[in-house]
């Protein structure tokens, strides 16, 4: 693994604005896909808006569950969100992103924050935890999740992970076009 302390800052800055984008965009199109996912969001309240940032003004991303309890990405918002990640310093981004350490782990290190109500940060991270073990390969997931789906065959992982990261690609496309 890649120790944080040997990646200079402008590419941990670069590194964890590719991956908070491609992040956002892979919990948006897993809760079009995975049967999990869409259960979860559909417990969040319509309308409602989370996010993940690096603090004070890094790398992040927005999204609103629509009124038919989907994800969106939103380009920017005005106000505040109904739920903010916020991971305290770019160091700490890296280390979860380049899979050095769990989100788990982040916040049991307190190298990430929570505002917002604690029950809709577990739904969160409960997201991003099976979109992970989805589109990694498994022994990067086995890192950034605190347990890997015993249950998660590997039938359901291929076929997850190709319409996930197909959406993913098109929203690329789309974005572009």
């Amino acid at each position: 693994m890649i120790s944080s302390k040997t990646v200079k800052p402008a590419l941990q800055q670069a590194y964890v604005k590719l991956m908070m984008d491609v992040i956002g965009r892979g919990l948006v199109m897993a809760s079009q896909v995975d049967q999990e996912i869409k259960q979860e969001v559909a417990k969040f309240p319509a309308n409602f808006i989370l996010s993940m940032k690096v603090f004070p003004n890094g790398p992040a991303f927005i999204a609103r569950v629509t009124e038919d309890h989907q994800l969106e990405l939103l380009p920017e918002l005005d106000g505040k969100p109904d739920l903010v990640i916020t991971f305290k310093h770019l160091t700490h981004a890296f280390l979860v992103f380049s899979f050095q350490e769990s989100t788990a782990q982040a916040f049991a290190h307190d190298r990430m924050i929570a505002d917002g109500d604690l029950s809709y940060a577990i739904r969160l991270v409960r997201c991003l935890n099976k979109m992970e073990a989805l589109i990694l390969p498994k022994l990067l997931a086995e890192l950034a999740v605190k347990q890997y789906p015993s249950e998660l065959s590997l039938k359901e992982k291929l076929s997850g992970a190709a319409h996930i990261y197909l959406k993913v690609a098109q929203s690329y496309f789309q974005r572009s076009a």
